[in-house]
């Protein structure tokens, strides 16, 4: 029998879907804020890159728990990519995520490599802690600094841009954690969330998203909170129907709801300011 190719599941193996949903608010942020046409291409992609190592390291890191309770979703614990290739995936991502970022710009790059580094410190360790969450605020919010850095003319990010990303980070924590309480409680993993229960956590996320664009909202200029309030309504609606969908088992539709409203909050900005 043939063995059939790695080249998509080891995509899959990297998270994909919140891989794309950075880059896209990412490079949205930086054409907003007036960044050139292939300065915008090299943070994407130092993004992107860092996105990927990410997502690798984490099945790499997870192999052995995700088969010991029969994972169907991820490709390593199935066998249908082997660890060998998908820890050289994360090497050579992370090469490059790294490069990327420093040719962009030094000082920018250095924000960006911090925010992996503690990015790749989640997936080694931290997820098991009271502290998981924290690796997600700081990522998330130093990712706006990557971008306003990186601009022709650098300056470290407002309080409100910074924060929106955190808070949305943190909630994208406590949603993705959701489908896999179970199966992360008989591997040893207990994060925060895992600590104050699926009930807990749901709220939890839907108080941080909504929190994040009240935030933004705050933030804006005057003559565009009205569209900031707008898009503030379509998140609350966004996050209800994801959370209801996401108590279904498995389910990942909570933590597909603060992907959506992420690059809602980042089309909002990018409208405004331009």
């Amino acid at each position: 029998m043939t063995a059939p190719p790695t080249r998509l599941p080891l995509l899959r193996a990297a998270h994909p879907e919140p891989a794309v949903a950075v880059t896209l608010a990412t490079a949205a942020l930086s054409v907003g804020l007036g960044q050139n046409a292939w300065r915008v291409v090299l943070v994407a992609a130092a993004v992107f890159a860092g996105q990927l190592s990410v997502g690798w390291l984490n099945d790499v890191v997870d192999a052995a728990r995700d088969a010991a309770v029969g994972r169907a979703d991820k490709p390593v614990a199935t066998g249908q990519v082997s660890v060998a290739v998908v820890r050289m995936s994360f090497w050579v991502s992370a090469v490059l995520a790294v490069a990327l970022s420093l040719f962009a710009c030094l000082f920018a790059g250095l924000a960006h490599i911090v925010a992996l580094l503690s990015a790749w410190a989640y997936d080694l360790r931290v997820k098991a802690t009271v502290f998981s969450i924290v690796p997600y605020a700081l990522s998330f919010g130093l990712l706006t600094a990557f971008v306003t850095l990186a601009l022709p003319d650098p300056y470290w990010p407002p309080w409100w841009l910074t924060a929106t990303a955190s808070l949305l980070g943190c909630a994208a924590h406590f949603a993705n954690t959701l489908p896999d309480f179970a199966d992360d409680r008989a591997t040893g993993v207990l994060g925060l969330p895992h600590r104050l229960g699926a009930a807990a956590s749901r709220t939890a996320a839907a108080l941080l998203v909504l929190a994040a664009s009240a935030t933004l909202v705050f933030g804006l200029p005057g003559d565009a909170r009205l569209l900031g309030l707008v898009a503030l309504g379509v998140a609350t609606a966004v996050t209800t129907v994801g959370l209801v969908r996401g108590r279904r088992p498995g389910s990942r539709a909570a933590f597909h709801a603060m992907l959506g409203v992420a690059l809602l909050d980042a089309a909002v900005l990018v409208i405004s300011i331009r």
